[in-house]
Formats: structure tokens, C-alpha cells, sequence
């Protein structure tokens, strides 16, 4: 039985949208990551790329990650890279229920090209160079994702759906 729930996926898969929902209807906390990140930091996570690099980032986000413990009855969003570092994949096994959002290559690419919000390791990429590096970048990050005890369709996402399949694992 768990008092929190990971949600894992992919850049664009709509961790944030839908853990906030899911938060919403079982009426817990809800935080995402890279925003506890941003503002225990006081940086974007895009300027932190940009002045540091990619393995402190990586760093601070597992220490992020590992301080959820100390939470009950909260929904997180973490970061697409986030299962992929360290022990953390395993970590959040052990600590919380998990849910991996998948998302297909080409959704991904559409919903990342029509973003708001600008992302690091995508920038300044054609839509063909974008779709090429998705696909790798999925490719060796599935084998993280596919570890999360339920994984659900992003692009035919049912809040109503997922609260079913959660709540056998919940208090």
C-alpha cells in the first residue's frame, strides 16, 4: 500500500497535467519536481543547463526525489530524465507507486514542437532532427519507464480510468 505515486515518462507525456488531476480527484498534495527544483534553486531549469551542467542537475534532482519520502498522500511529477539517473527508478519502486505515462514518438514531437515551455536538450532542433533523436532518446529511456507498476496510454489518458487502476495500491 502507498501514500504517493510517482508519474514517469517522457518530455510532452503530460506527467504535470495528469498527476495534478489524479491529485485533484484522491484530494492529496501534488508537487512536480522541476518546479520544487526551480524554486528551492532560484534558477530555470533550462538557465541551470545552461550555467552548470547536465550531471549536477542530475545530482540535485535525486536529492530532490529522495526528500519526497518524508511526504504522505502526495501525487509527484518528476522530470523525463529523472528514472534514468542513479538509483532513482528503483528508489521510487520501493517508495511509491509509479505510473509511466507512454507517449508515441510522433505525439511526443507534436506536443513538444507546440510547447510554451522551453526544454533543454530539444533546442534548436528541426522537426526531422527532433524526431530522430525522440525515437533514440525514447529507445534507451523505456527500459526505465517500463519498470513503473502501471503504465497508461498518454494520448488516450482517462483520469476516471487511471483513479480505478490506483486505488487497489493506495491506504
Amino acid at each position: 500500500m502507498y501514500d504517493r505515486i510517482y508519474f514517469v515518462g517522457y518530455m510532452g507525456a503530460g506527467k504535470t497535467t495528469q498527476s495534478r488531476k489524479l491529485a485533484r480527484m484522491l484530494n492529496w498534495d501534488w508537487i512536480d519536481l522541476d518546479e520544487v527544483f526551480e524554486e528551492r534553486y532560484k534558477i530555470s531549469i533550462s538557465n541551470f543547463f545552461k550555467k552548470y551542467d547536465e550531471n549536477l542537475f542530475r545530482k540535485l534532482e535525486s536529492q530532490l526525489l529522495k526528500e519526497t519520502n518524508r511526504l504522505q498522500n502526495t501525487v509527484i511529477a518528476t522530470g523525463g530524465g529523472l528514472p534514468c539517473y542513479y538509483d532513482n527508478m528503483a528508489w521510487m519502486l520501493e517508495h511509491g507507486l509509479t505510473i509511466y505515462l507512454r507517449i508515441s514518438v510522433e505525439a511526443a514531437v507534436s506536443r513538444l514542437l507546440a510547447s510554451k515551455k522551453k526544454r533543454p536538450v530539444i533546442q534548436n532542433k528541426s522537426q526531422e532532427e527532433l524526431n530522430d533523436f525522440i525515437k533514440s532518446h525514447m529507445r534507451q529511456r523505456n527500459i526505465y519507464y517500463t519498470q513503473a507498476r502501471l503504465i497508461v496510454k498518454a494520448e488516450s489518458f482517462e483520469p476516471q480510468e487511471l483513479l480505478q487502476k490506483v486505488k487497489p495500491y493506495l491506504h
